[in-house]
């Protein structure tokens, strides 16, 4: 199949003003496809350019998921070195597209917003969350692979490194109250025609804002951000990604059974 016969996995609108980007897999928890991270990326740039676009939304398909990180069925492709290089180089891409966009962006949250969906959400400027959002980089407990260097940076910078390291550590997801006295959202909604509601009265405000003082503030909190140099980290992403614990991860994942690690 052709990424055009999966079009409809991420949705794209613009209304009044307003970019509704919806990440629509619901079946899989809105999952990332390579596909959907080419045309997030794709749409983020184009919003750069665009003469009537004032702000950005990005949520997920019903109710269960914001999105629960990468489709893991993707990874059994990786044969060697080059392909997780060029994966993370690919998301790495991707979050820099979402987190340069020039107008202000939002993140609507309900479920799970976990992995490469927490990564997404870390690159808006606010996040808002229905009652039943539960963030976090579960990675530890599932595949055994790690963030980019850039990720990592992007939560230290949102939560600090104490509690970046104890949420990654335990391999727990944070709850939304938790979130909210951690900056990491900045409200909570009881549910998520709630939230939507919210998001729309939100962005709506955001977008009569003047756009050169949003834009200006997101270029200097980008400057004040620790920035990575190309291939930092490369050496983490090999120990991990090329181990015998990220094949039994995958796998254990994807047979819903509790992997065996053995540290190789």
């Amino acid at each position: 199949m052709t990424d055009t016969d999966h079009a409809d996995e991420l949705l794209y609108e613009e209304r009044d003003g307003i970019g509704w980007i919806t990440l629509n897999r619901p079946h899989a928890r809105n999952s990332m496809t390579f596909a959907m991270y080419e045309r997030l990326a794709e749409i983020c740039e184009g919003a750069n350019g665009s003469k009537t676009l004032k702000a950005l939304v990005i949520t997920g398909a019903g109710e269960k998921a914001f999105a629960a990180g990468t489709d893991i069925s993707q990874f059994r492709a990786f044969k060697t070195e080059k392909d997780v290089f060029d994966y993370e180089a690919r998301i790495d891409r991707v979050l820099e597209a979402v987190e340069t966009v020039r107008q202000p962006t939002l993140a609507a949250i309900s479920g799970a917003c976990t992995g490469g969906g927490a990564a997404i959400a870390a690159c808006c400027d606010l996040r808002i969350g229905a009652a039943s959002t539960r963030i976090g980089y579960p990675v530890a407990r599932t595949l055994g692979n790690t963030l980019s260097m850039n990720n990592f940076a992007r939560l230290k910078d949102l939560i600090g490194s104490a509690r970046a390291k104890e949420l990654i550590f335990t391999a727990r997801l944070m709850q939304a109250d938790e979130a909210l006295a951690l900056g990491l959202l900045t409200e909570i909604l009881p549910d998520h025609d709630a939230l939507m509601t919210r998001a729309d009265e939100l962005a709506r405000h955001l977008a009569s804002m003047a756009p050169l003082t949003l834009q200006a503030a997101k270029t200097a909190f980008l400057r004040l951000q620790v920035r990575m140099p190309k291939g930092a980290g490369e050496d983490l992403v090999r120990l991990c990604y090329n181990s015998n614990d990220f094949r039994e991860g995958m796998e254990a994942f994807l047979a819903k059974r509790p992997p065996q690690w053995t540290g190789t």
